[in-house]
């Protein structure tokens, strides 16, 4: 199961730049762009539909990456039968097949229709303050719904962190349909952290992806359900070099679209102790997790990383 990631982001000191833009590639025809273009008009529970019979046959087919989701699992909810983690597992390849699908009219459907379709709601007042903000968007399938959501809603610059795709064609309809509303800014993820620190203390709102394993360098060890796992420790390091607040910005798959959940911010973070602040982030991500684990992005290999004398799990 090879498709672009999810935008990703890196521990503070690799944290991106605007990438030039005489850099681009020249991006030719794909016939799998032209594919999401043309199921862009259907209607929603057509694609739902046609997501629900691809997601079903990714579980019968990519068995390595199914492999994969079954470790997660089991690791994270020893507590559950094998039955029950197999039905989650079949679940979050549907989600995944049907957030990937949902591109199709996100990225290329009329504003009305995204608009109508993923619906915002919470600590939505959170947002508006003028100061630099953190949004920590974690990996669940909705996660490009959650941003649109946002760059439909606010006038302020919206800057995420991105990560280049191998084709030059996927790489411009992501980069394009990413920042279609409002005034976006896409950093390059390998570049350095000094013009996105200034942008967050401008005024910017960061979406924020940090609960991904980029290997030893950029991870410290936290428990994540119990299991040591190397994060990146992102969100507080940025918090603290850009004087930010944290806004937590959950999306969830509904039967009509995406509802995305604005929570309060973060009191008292970032604190002088980086570890506990990555905790604290693991740990309120876990609870989200536990009302939809279909949702969540298993198919990541979380732990792939191991502490030291540990063996792989995969």
């Amino acid at each position: 199961m090879t498709t672009p990631e999810p935008p990703s982001d890196a521990a503070a000191p690799k944290a991106p730049e605007p990438a030039p833009a005489p850099t681009r590639r020249a991006a030719g025809f794909h016939p799998g762009i032209a594919f999401m273009r043309l199921i862009a008009p259907l209607p929603l529970p057509w694609l739902r539909a046609l997501g629900w019979l691809l997601g079903q046959v990714l579980y019968g087919l990519a068995v390595p990456r199914r492999r994969v989701v079954m470790v997660n699992l089991r690791l994270c909810f020893p507590q559950w039968s094998d039955a029950e983690r197999r039905r989650v597992a079949r679940e979050t390849f549907v989600r995944f097949a049907q957030a990937w699908l949902d591109r199709s009219w996100l990225w290329d459907g009329p504003a009305e229709r995204v608009r109508e379709r993923v619906v915002l709601q919470g600590a939505v007042q959170a947002l508006a303050d003028p100061k630099p903000t953190l949004v920590f968007a974690p990996h669940f399938y909705g996660l490009d719904a959650g941003g649109m959501a946002l760059t439909l809603n606010f006038q302020r610059p919206m800057l995420s962190i991105y990560t280049p795709q191998p084709s030059a064609a996927v790489d411009e309809w992501l980069h394009r349909g990413r920042s279609r509303f409002g005034e976006v800014q896409l950093f390059n993820r390998s570049d350095g952290v000094k013009s996105l620190v200034s942008a967050l203390r401008k005024g910017g709102l960061l979406y924020l992806l940090p609960d991904m394993n980029f290997g030893p360098e950029e991870s410290i060890f936290v428990p994540f359900f119990g299991v040591s796992a190397a994060t990146v420790p992102s969100l507080s390091r940025f918090a603290r070099l850009a004087r930010a607040q944290v806004v937590p910005v959950v999306t969830r798959m509904t039967p009509t679209g995406y509802t995305v959940e604005v929570m309060p911010p973060w009191q008292h973070f970032p604190t002088d102790d980086v570890v506990a602040d990555t905790t604290r982030m693991n740990r309120e991500l876990e609870a989200w997790i536990l009302t939809m684990p279909g949702q969540y992005y298993w198919v990541h290999k979380r732990f792939k990383t191991r502490p030291p004398g540990e063996a792989g799990v995969y």
